[in-house]
């Protein structure tokens, strides 16, 4: 009999390859700890790390203890895989700041109290800088072939296009070194990542059967792609990431609202914790209703409460709908403000200026190429002020309007937005 698990993996396209399906299946029957390293590159994940995050999750709710592991070690060497240069190296303090903050983020995603699957958290500095050069080198090095290590696809790749230091090629053997080092202090069997980890996994398979007699398993995850072919969780404002002051929970929540249709379906399976019913539900409303968008709000609502609270979920989905005219925009306070319009094409008007016209305003943000275009929008009768029509041309905000003292909404037609900013 199949297990579960791994079946619903399957039906959400999250296996890339393992180690003998037989083999794990049989060791899932029971209890098992795995884990998951990242790296500490950034002060925050991104939602590209909540792929296999989420992962994780499903493993500990289906009754396995997860390791989560930041590289405090790992992140001060970089990882070559899928990089055509080689990565800066960050100050050991800096690394040791970006663990904390991540450690944080993870204990949103994972369960840390529960008695019986409850989460460890890991950090391989804690056993990698106790060891000397020589140590590592004459207990772990020697159990590495050069011609196996080269042969690796993350290597292959960069000796063929940018070259590697020896840095980052010794990183498979550090990651190696990690999950024997856990296999001994955890019994965790099982590590799971990228499909690009594929290489640096199997090597700790390798050395924990070399160094221990033991046998352990691997389970990547396809990297995530768009339906056009570009990058997940990419913008052009660049990466959509955890931490709310690298990315605000507005952004956040509209950056799974305004997903393309033909991904939600891949987007669905990925990331929501709901149950395989609920999801083909869904993505059926994708086909049949795609204008109401309930998909993309579900899962918007979902990830946001997840990461960000669902008081924070609430706020920035009733500005999502105060923003369009759905709910009255008076009502959100300054900082959720501030953050649903940053994203907007704006325009500044310094305190105890008069206020120019809507028409003036409107072509002042650029959101129309001129002052006739704004015009013309008016007598079309497109124009909103804080979603209020405004019926004359040479309509001119007051004082009374700023939301805040401090803002205005202008809008276009249905959807296109823009703000107005007083400074000071």
């Amino acid at each position: 009999m199949s297990d579960p698990l791994l079946e619903d993996l399957e039906w959400r396209g999250l296996i890339a390859q393992s180690t003998d399906r037989k083999e794990l299946e049989q060791a899932l029957a029971k209890p098992m700890s795995l884990y998951l390293g990242f790296d500490p590159t950034a002060p925050s994940l991104h939602v590209g790390n909540l792929v296999v995050l989420l992962v994780l999750r499903r493993f500990q709710l289906a009754g396995h203890r997860p390791i989560p592991l930041v590289g405090g070690a790992t992140g001060l060497v970089g990882d070559p895989s899928g990089r055509s240069e080689e990565r800066s190296l960050n100050d050991e303090q800096v690394v040791a700041e970006w663990v904390s903050k991540i450690k944080k983020q993870l204990e949103k995603i994972i369960d840390f109290s529960d008695k019986k699957t409850g989460a460890v958290m890991a950090n391989n500095l804690d056993w990698t800088k106790p060891v000397s050069a020589l140590e590592f080198l004459r207990d772990i090095g020697k159990h590495f072939s050069v011609n196996q290590m080269l042969a690796k696809d993350s290597v292959a790749n960069r000796l063929a296009t940018a070259g590697i230091s020896y840095t980052e090629f010794s990183y498979q053997v550090l990651q190696a070194f990690d999950f024997l080092e856990l296999y001994r202090r955890h019994d965790c069997k099982l590590q799971i990542g990228g499909s690009d980890q594929w290489g640096n996994i199997v090597a700790g398979l390798d050395l924990i059967r070399k160094v221990e007699g033991g046998a352990a398993h691997a389970l990547t995850v396809p990297l995530l792609a768009k339906a056009d072919g570009s990058k997940f969780g990419k913008t052009a404002g660049g990466s959509i990431w955890l931490d709310p002051q690298m990315t605000s929970a507005y952004e956040f929540f509209q950056y799974w609202l305004n997903s393309d249709d033909a991904d939600m379906p891949k987007l669905l399976k990925v990331f929501s914790m709901k149950s395989r019913a609920e999801i083909e539900r869904l993505i059926e409303t994708v086909k049949t209703n795609p204008g109401a968008r309930e998909a993309h709000r579900e899962l918007a609502r979902e990830l946001t409460t997840m990461i960000h609270g669902e008081q924070m979920a609430q706020k920035v989905e009733l500005a999502a709908k105060a923003l369009f005219g759905h709910s009255d925009i008076s009502e959100l306070d300054l900082a959720t403000l501030d953050s649903a319009l940053a994203q907007l094409p704006r325009t500044q008007i310094a305190k105890g200026q008069p206020l120019p016209t809507w028409v003036d305003l409107l072509a002042a943000t650029g959101v129309v190429d001129s002052k006739s275009a704004a015009r013309r929008i008016v007598k079309e009768g497109g124009a909103y002020l804080n979603n209020q029509k405004v019926e004359s041309e040479d309509f001119a905000p007051s004082k009374a309007d700023l939301l805040h003292g401090k803002y205005l909404l202008l809008r276009k037609g249905k959807r296109d937005l823009a703000a107005v900013e007083v400074l000071g």
